[in-house]
C-alpha cells in the first residue's frame, strides 16, 4: 500500500523553510543583538523586563513568539491551513515563552525543544506501537512508501526526536545561554537534514518517487 498523492496546494518547499527557520533565525539575532529590538520590545512589554539581568534571552524569547505566530498567520493566510509541526510547536512556544516573560525564568524556553520533541516521538513510536505509522500525517509528506518503508521511516524519526530532547538538555544544562541559543539554530538544523538525507537509501528501496508517481 502506498500514501495518497499529495494535495493541489502543497506548500513550497522554499516558503516552508522560510517560515520555519525565519522565527529561529530572528531568535538567534535578537539574544546576539538585543539591542536592536530593546526599543520595540519595551515598549510593548515594559522596561522592567528588558532591564532585568537576563534580558537578551527575554527579549529573544518575546521576538520569537512574534515572529512564530506571524509565521503561523502568513501559513494561513498563504494555504489555509496550518501543518501539525509548526502548528504544535507554535503553541509550545507561545505558552512556555509566556511562562518565561511572566516569571523572568529563561528554564522554560530552554525546555520547549525537549517537550515538543518528546511529544513528536512519543506520538511516532505510539502509534507504531498500535501498528499506525502517523509519520505520514505529521509531516504532510509527499513521499509514496510502501507499509515496510513508512514503518521504518516512523521508528527512525521518533527516536531521533528523543535524541534531539537528550541533546537539548545536554547542551542547555552544561553550557551558557548563548551557546544553546547557537545550537538551538545553527546545530539543530543540520543535524535534521543530515539525518533526513541519510535516510534517503531506505526510502528508495521502499518506493520514494520524488516526482510523487509510481
Amino acid at each position: 500500500m502506498t500514501t495518497p498523492a499529495s494535495q493541489p496546494g502543497q506548500q513550497n518547499p522554499l516558503v516552508k523553510l522560510a517560515l520555519e527557520m525565519g522565527p529561529l533565525i530572528l531568535f538567534f539575532a535578537a539574544n546576539s543583538k538585543p539591542d536592536w529590538f530593546r526599543p520595540l520590545v519595551g515598549a510593548v512589554l515594559g522596561h522592567n523586563l528588558v532591564a532585568s539581568e537576563k534580558s537578551s534571552i527575554l527579549i529573544a524569547t518575546a521576538v520569537f513568539m512574534a515572529a512564530m505566530t506571524l509565521s503561523l498567520i502568513v501559513a494561513w493566510v498563504l494555504h489555509r491551513k496550518l501543518p501539525i509541526m509548526p502548528l504544535v510547536s507554535g503553541a509550545v512556544v507561545l505558552i512556555f515563552g509566556s511562562l518565561t516573560l511572566i516569571l523572568q525564568d529563561d528554564l522554560f524556553i530552554k525546555l520547549k525543544p525537549t517537550i515538543v520533541n518528546c511529544l513528536f516521538g512519543a506520538v511516532l513510536l505510539g502509534g507504531l506501537a498500535f501498528g499506525k505509522p502517523l509519520l505520514p500525517y505529521v509531516f504532510e509528506s509527499v513521499f509514496h512508501l510502501d507499509d515496510e518503508g513508512w514503518k521504518k521511516l516512523t521508528f527512525r524519526w521518533g527516536v531521533f526526536f528523543f535524541i534531539l530532547a537528550a541533546l537539548n538538555e545536554a547542551v542547555w544544562r552544561t553550557q551558557t545561554t548563548d551557546f544553546w541559543v547557537a545550537f538551538k539554530v545553527w546545530g539543530v538544523m543540520p543535524l535534521t537534514i543530515l539525518f533526513t538525507l541519510a535516510q534517503t537509501p531506505m526510502m528508495m528501496r521502499h518506493g520514494f518517487d520524488p516526482e510523487g508517481k509510481k
